[in-house]
């Protein structure tokens, strides 16, 4: 999830830095998903309608996805948790995975992400049910395969 969604910012015009930082905080944020968050009381229907759309300038839209975000020095971070997502946080948590075979899963993503419109990757809920979600099993196997090759050699 992190290559793709990194992929997908390149794509849609975010710095390296700041494309490595969405990947990564992306892929955390989907995994907490998957896991359930904390349960908090919903909100009625009334509550829900009668407010408007939150703009905060912690705010961030990479399309109609938000995600929260901070400055550091002159440069932009995603954050989950309070914690912010660095460059240096994706290197050691995904590229250092990959090593020397990094390069090619970054390619294979940027060339899927290349093969859709940009209304897809504008679109939080497109970009994972036609990119994402059907490719998930079998790039997570040819990935995880790869990182083993390389974290055997």
């Amino acid at each position: 999830m992190a290559i793709l969604q990194a992929a997908r910012a390149t794509e849609l015009g975010l710095s390296n830095t700041q494309a490595k930082s969405w990947g990564l905080n992306r892929a955390i944020f989907y995994a907490a998903a998957k896991k359930g968050f904390k349960k908090t009381p919903p909100r009625s229907r009334q509550e829900i309608s009668d407010k408007p759309v939150e703009k905060k300038k912690d705010h961030y839209f990479l399309g109609n996805e938000m995600a929260y975000a901070t400055k550091k020095g002159k440069r932009t971070y995603f954050t989950i948790g309070g914690k912010m997502q660095t460059e240096s946080d994706f290197e050691q948590q995904i590229v250092r995975r990959f090593g020397t075979n990094f390069n090619d899963a970054w390619d294979e993503s940027l060339k899927i992400i290349q093969e859709y419109p940009k209304e897809v990757l504008l679109s939080q809920n497109r970009f994972f049910q036609e990119i994402y979600r059907p490719r998930r099993d079998e790039l997570a196997s040819k990935w995880s395969e790869m990182s083993e090759l390389e974290q055997n050699a």
